[in-house]
């Protein structure tokens, strides 16, 4: 990717000077693009419901729109699962415009769709101030909140997929080989391979991609970023694995559950929390200190601080009535709100990594979360709560090293291990009554999730699981 010399800040207002720079760049990598083969850009943003929606431009247009945006209405941030629109106290109904506008700096060529390029965009309003539902800008603005401190975070998501037969509504497994075996990479291999290769392709440092539990059910982890970049990525990652499974005859859905009676798909998310030493070299937070598992006392804190939010985070983490039919004991979702050490039923997983890789391994991993979460305002929530967790220097409860759900229920009460909320209602209820979190996403945007996840949970007021399963299976 080209570097642009003066990059646009989240915050930044859109004026002569900046649309004159902005546009001069574009020009530049339309050039580029076109002998590349490029005729299209794909301008991508992730709705408040977990859909990452678009406007397209021809690449000779891209210059305009780099300069002065691509129309879209505001109204997209209230749309359902389903396209059905609610309002809220700051958005709903057809009045209103915003301006799409490109970052540069993330647009990449498109291995899996030929001749289509892609560029997440942040969204101005027409006097070129920043939309305040912008999650991709809110994001940023936590990534700066947290450096003010001295932080920077490491992310990266893995995430989950389940692959069908054909184009149907129905959900037929592409791979009947056992969980986890070889035999379901030798039944697909030639799709796992164009994954894989049209991923490295697109730019995507793919760490490893292995069969999962559930029938026809994969999962791929990459490369750690900064937070923008580990969202950016998600979304290139999700839009190759469909690309390429159509291009096989194939389906791919990353809903939290694609079948009722079978586990469902997680999107997890690693963070590992730096600072710069003496030397400005930057040392992992998470290894080398007196804490628990080696943690320093501040990534102690910022674990603790997302621990002590998670029922009002999975009103972004979990945020699909189907998520609610994922989330459940002993299936490795992690359904309750501890830690451990290596647990994959816990909530939060800490990873150390094998001795001798430690100081660039350690990091934690949220398990209770899934595709159907904006992965930028997810990690901005993750981010707002750890940092809030580093300012209160919060502690973590001694660890879980068993299944929560196979201890007595008064041990259980004694250890202050409680179930996560066990439908999206408690869920968005706990994030309604959290004012840290609301105050760190803005109020718009926090009424904005709230008008959505009601308007969710209201139109699939009394639908069975199968009902529920079989509408949110293809639309994340």
């Amino acid at each position: 990717m080209e570097q642009i010399p003066e990059p646009v800040t989240a915050g930044q207002v859109l004026d002569a000077h900046t649309r004159a720079r902005l546009g001069a760049r574009a020009s530049s990598t339309a050039r580029r693009l076109t002998g590349q083969g490029i005729v299209a850009v794909a301008l991508t943003w992730v709705d408040i419901s977990g859909i990452t929606r678009t406007k397209t431009v021809p690449v000779e247009r891209l210059e305009h729109a780099a300069k002065w945006g691509v129309g879209m209405s505001p109204v997209f941030d209230v749309f359902l699962l389903d396209d059905s629109i609610v309002s809220g106290r700051h958005i709903g109904g057809p009045v209103g415009d915003l301006r799409l506008h490109p970052d540069l700096d993330r647009l990449v060529p498109l291995a899996a769709l030929p001749g289509w390029a892609h560029a997440p965009a942040f969204r101005y309003a027409q006097d070129g101030t920043l939309h305040p539902l912008d999650t991709r800008a809110l994001l940023r603005r936590e990534t700066e909140r947290l450096a003010a401190g001295g932080w920077t975070v490491k992310t990266a998501f893995e995430i989950e997929w389940a692959v069908s037969k054909g184009d149907g509504a129905d959900f037929s497994p592409a791979c009947r080989g056992p969980a986890y075996g070889m035999t379901r990479v030798t039944e697909l291999a030639g799709y796992l391979r164009d994954v894989l290769t049209t991923l490295k392709e697109t730019g995507v440092t793919v760490v490893q991609l292995h069969p999962e539990y559930a029938a026809g059910q994969y999962e791929v982890s990459v490369a750690a970023e900064d937070p923008v970049g580990a969202a950016d990525t998600a979304v290139v990652v999700k839009e190759t694995i469909r690309a390429v499974s159509m291009a096989h005859g194939l389906a791919a859905s990353f809903s939290p559950k694609v079948e009722a009676d079978s586990v469902g798909n997680g999107a997890h998310v690693h963070l590992s929390l730096w600072r710069a030493n003496g030397d400005g070299r930057p040392v992992n937070a998470m290894a080398g200190g007196d804490g628990p598992c080696g943690m320093t006392a501040a990534a102690e804190a910022f674990t603790a601080g997302i621990l002590h939010r998670l029922p009002a985070l999975l009103a972004v983490g979990a945020p699909a009535v189907a998520s609610y039919l994922r989330l459940v004991p002993s299936h490795w979702a992690g359904a309750f709100a501890c830690w451990g050490l290596e647990n994959r039923e816990a909530a939060l997983r800490f990873v150390t990594g094998a001795d001798g890789e430690r100081p660039a391994a350690a990091n934690l991993e949220i398990k209770c979360l899934d595709a159907a979460a904006n992965p930028y305002l997810l990690l901005a929530a993750l981010l707002a709560a750890g940092r809030d967790g580093i300012g209160a220097e919060r502690r973590l409860p001694e660890p879980v090293g068993v299944d929560p759900a196979g201890l007595p229920e008064d041990e259980r009460a004694a250890r202050d291990i409680a179930p996560l909320p066990a439908s999206l209602a408690e869920s968005a209820a706990a994030f309604e009554a959290d004012t840290v979190l609301r105050e760190a996403l803005g109020e718009a945007v926090a009424d904005t999730v709230s008008a959505v996840r009601r308007g969710e949970i209201a139109l699939l007021d009394g639908a069975t699981p199968e009902q529920v399963t079989a509408l949110t299976r293809w639309r994340h």
